[in-house]
């Protein structure tokens, strides 16, 4: 059944950190970025029973997220990847599991060989959309991208999707995407909600 619905549309595509897992205050750059090691993934309140909701009610999730920090000399590649692990593993537990992850690890201002630089994938390019409506049939007008950030929702919108902006897990984080999203929600309950609705 999974299979014969994902063919008519039925795709929830979701970036991670700040929608599904908590952002991670950085000291050496002040910033709040994402997880640069095992111990400091947390999910998000709620996020588990939000997307368990969307499964049962017979939404494939796709994750598609911009993980730089390679790039930018912060973490290891394998420390990213496990990182993904980890979260997919907790998501797991509750449930919840993933069609496919696309990962963009390319930075345009990067310092790391062979992931610096202009590329295809990074958001708010399109580019997974396209690759997973070619892998999976999907009808991406029929389908939603949720994030937190302005680039989740100009790629959502490149590629033809409904779009709901989520508020970020730390104010200072927002950016208000322009043209704006079709729905906005406090939390990824309240987007689920929407898909929903």
């Amino acid at each position: 059944m999974g299979d014969e619905r994902l063919t008519v549309g039925m795709a929830v595509f979701l970036d991670r950190d700040g929608v599904i897992n908590r952002n991670i205050f950085n000291p050496a750059t002040g910033a709040y970025e994402a997880p640069h090691r095992l111990e400091d993934v947390v999910l998000l309140p709620g996020a588990p029973e939000a997307l368990a909701r969307l499964q049962a009610a017979g939404w494939t999730l796709f994750l598609i997220s911009n993980q730089p920090d390679h790039a930018l000399g912060k973490a290891s590649i394998e420390t990213i990847k496990a990182i993904h692990a980890e979260i997919a593993a907790r998501l797991a537990a509750a449930g919840v599991g993933f069609r496919e992850a696309y990962y963009c690890y390319h930075h345009p201002d990067g310092a790391v060989a062979g992931y610096s630089g202009p590329c295809v994938c990074r958001k708010p390019s399109p580019y997974f959309l396209h690759q997973a409506r070619a892998a999976h049939s999907l009808d991406l007008a029929a389908c939603w991208m949720v994030g937190d950030r302005a680039s989740d929702i100009a790629c959502g919108q490149a590629g033809g999707l409904r779009t709901i902006q989520m508020a970020p897990d730390h104010p200072a984080l927002f950016i208000a995407a322009d043209p704006p999203p079709d729905h906005q929600a406090r939390d990824l309950a309240e987007a689920v909600d929407i898909v929903l609705g």
